[in-house]
């Protein structure tokens, strides 16, 4: 018989072929193109820092401006091993030359259009033939210029691969065995799916560049256009990548980027062998992509989101408080996260009993125990329900009110008088008149009670 009873009972998933997995990040890249955001050479810096807080292997930067340049050498002159620093070029001589005017950059990436919207319509190539030696004159240009290489091959998941692509990224590896091929999913078409042949299915494609033409170092790329980026990447390792381009938050162009925070979690949490990476700083990366990128975080985002670690509701409330592992996929601290638990319109009695012993605790500073059927406890649920009930209420009541209600309830007169700075309002707020001193139940509470 299995017992699941703690997040150690839980077994790990194994990557089938075994291989080292690595992460590359491309939020200053990429991420940098999403509309309506700019980031600063400094930002981009604090993001670096954060990348190697987590322990990225890789991170790729423009170098066309001078803030790409400045956040470079900022990057450079902090003195990390890693993420290390990696150029983006177009296939162009004049591009790889910037890329080779940063004496601390080995490696860049090559943009390679691939479909025939992007060859014919954007690039403006007359054939497929002239496009094959554009890439391949600039792969060789960069190799003979002493860089590492990765062949970015754009929108492979709307591309005639078996025609073009494939016999195209043969050519490279004739070039340089060691280039990294990344397979960009660049609208977001590919599938996940065993048994979806390409241009779609992202495990074909990947194991056809690893068993049919020997590519060493395959990446992924996915865009979030149908919501599968995340799912395509960890496709992408199960059959055989050891890479994935990834952004922070998945920010980036249309619908974004796979996001690096789930794939962490999943690998970190789910798969065997990853202790390699720190997730202690994912929510505080989170608040100051919020904060100073104007990255706006949905409450129930996976990972980051300021819902992840929240019970408003009974049952669940009442498992958490009992034992964090009945509706906790993980414990907060994992990712830097905080739990905490909130009143609203579906909580139960085990919440709100939970809420007042920790306000209660706070004001007395003594620990104080009550019982679920306490009169009092049941009067500020009633008032709650109260103000649910008539429609008054839209939101949690916040802790200000909790200790308010606690106060009113479970204190002496003199101080519910003195600090509930009560009004005419309160009334239609659902507040009622407190209770005096010479209630028994009030008169009876004192600084080391159990109040059962």
């Amino acid at each position: 018989m299995k017992i699941y009873k703690d997040y150690d009972d839980l077994p790990k998933i194994k990557l089938p072929l075994g291989q080292e997995v690595s992460i590359s990040d491309s939020t200053i890249r990429d991420g940098a193109q999403m509309p309506g955001i700019v980031m600063k050479s400094q930002q981009k810096f604090q993001i670096y820092k954060y990348l190697h807080e987590i322990g990225i292997e890789k991170l790729e930067s423009f170098v066309y401006n001078d803030r790409d340049r400045k956040a470079i050498k900022l990057m450079i002159d902090q003195g990390y091993e890693f993420p290390e620093i990696t150029g983006w070029a177009r296939a162009t001589p004049a591009d790889i030359d910037m890329v080779l005017n940063i004496d601390s950059i080995e490696e860049t990436g090559i943009l390679m259009s691939v479909s025939d919207p992007h060859i014919f319509d954007k690039m403006g190539l007359p054939s497929r033939e002239a496009a094959e030696e554009k890439y391949l004159d600039a792969l060789q240009y960069a190799v003979d210029h002493g860089l590492r290489t990765r062949a970015h091959v754009e929108d492979m998941t709307r591309a005639d691969n078996y025609n073009f692509s494939f016999p195209l990224i043969s050519k490279i590896m004739d070039i340089d065995p060691e280039c990294t091929i990344r397979i960009c999913d660049t609208i977001g078409f590919g599938v996940p799916f065993m048994g979806v042949d390409e241009p779609f299915g992202i495990p074909a494609i990947v194991k056809h560049l690893k068993e049919e033409l020997n590519v060493k170092n395959i990446e992924t790329h996915c865009h979030d256009d149908f919501g599968l980026a995340v799912a395509n990447s960890i496709a992408g390792y199960w059959h055989g990548a050891n890479w994935s381009n990834v952004t922070f938050l998945g920010i980036g162009e249309r619908s974004g980027n796979a996001e690096m925070e789930k794939l962490l979690l999943f690998l970190a949490r789910r798969v065997e062998g990853f202790e390699k990476y720190n997730l202690e700083s994912l929510v505080e990366f989170a608040k100051f992509m919020e904060r100073e990128i104007g990255i706006r975080i949905p409450r129930n985002k996976s990972v980051v989101g300021k819902n992840v670690f929240a019970h408003e509701s009974g049952i669940h409330s009442a498992g958490v408080i009992k034992n964090p592992f009945t509706y906790e996929p993980y414990p907060p601290e994992v990712v830097g996260g905080k739990r905490i638990f909130l009143i609203g319109d579906s909580s139960g009695i085990e919440v709100l009993r939970y809420k007042v012993q920790e306000t209660l605790n706070e004001l007395m500073e003594v620990q104080i125990e009550i019982g679920k059927n306490d009169k009092r406890l049941r009067d500020i649920q009633a008032d709650i329900q109260k103000l649910y009930n008539d429609e008054k209420r839209v939101s949690c009541i916040s802790d200000e009110e909790i200790m308010a209600y606690v106060k009113k309830y479970f204190m002496f007169d003199p101080i519910v008088s003195k600090d509930m700075n009560r009004n005419d309002d309160d009334d239609e707020n659902g507040y009622n008149e407190p209770e005096t001193t010479d209630s028994p139940d009030i008169t009876k509470v004192h600084m080391h009670d159990i109040i059962d």
